[in-house]
């Protein structure tokens, strides 16, 4: 699905699939944070979280932040359609992986949070404990990364049930 999207927003849902992040933090990368991580050689990316206020600093793949790098606005790495004072927004995002999901007839409730509950999912995949998957996410608690890996099993056993036409 991501080929569909606009170049912009496939960048905004890669980079969220490959950190866990939300979407909200994504938008507000700034072009000279992307420019000081591809110089680094480890290729950190920092944000603070709008909804926490926590710190989160992952790695990203030099490939990755060469693309965002190329497409960035003056400001913002995902520069605002009207005005490049501002980012692009969230409801960008969402109407954009909508619009995807029609194209493909995919009749799930995608939406940008989905990203990070998929990498939560992928993180559990790849064989890590509850706990790592907790820290990953920055949650305060395990129940909210529970609930995130138990809506997947969910949603698996609705799939198998349901008859795909």
């Amino acid at each position: 699905m991501l080929w569909g999207l606009q170049p912009a927003n496939r960048l905004v849902c890669e980079i969220a699939l490959q950190t866990g992040w939300r979407v909200d933090d994504i938008l507000c990368l700034k072009t000279e944070q992307i420019k000081k991580a591809i110089e680094n050689k480890k290729h950190f990316v920092s944000i603070t979280e709008k909804k926490t206020g926590k710190t989160s600093k992952k790695t990203l793949p030099v490939e990755l932040l060469e693309r965002v790098n190329e497409q960035a606005g003056i400001l913002y790495c995902f520069q605002g359609r009207d005005d490049y004072r501002k980012h692009r927004t969230r409801q960008a995002v969402f109407i954009d992986l909508k619009k995807v999901a029609m194209r493909f007839n995919i009749k799930c409730n995608l939406a940008p949070h989905s990203l990070r509950k998929n990498y939560a999912v992928y993180l559990k995949e790849q064989g890590k404990d509850y706990e790592y998957i907790q820290k990953a996410l920055n949650h305060d608690d395990i129940a909210t990364t529970l609930i995130y890996l138990l809506s997947d099993e969910m949603n698996k056993k609705y799939r198998k049930k349901t008859p795909r036409y």
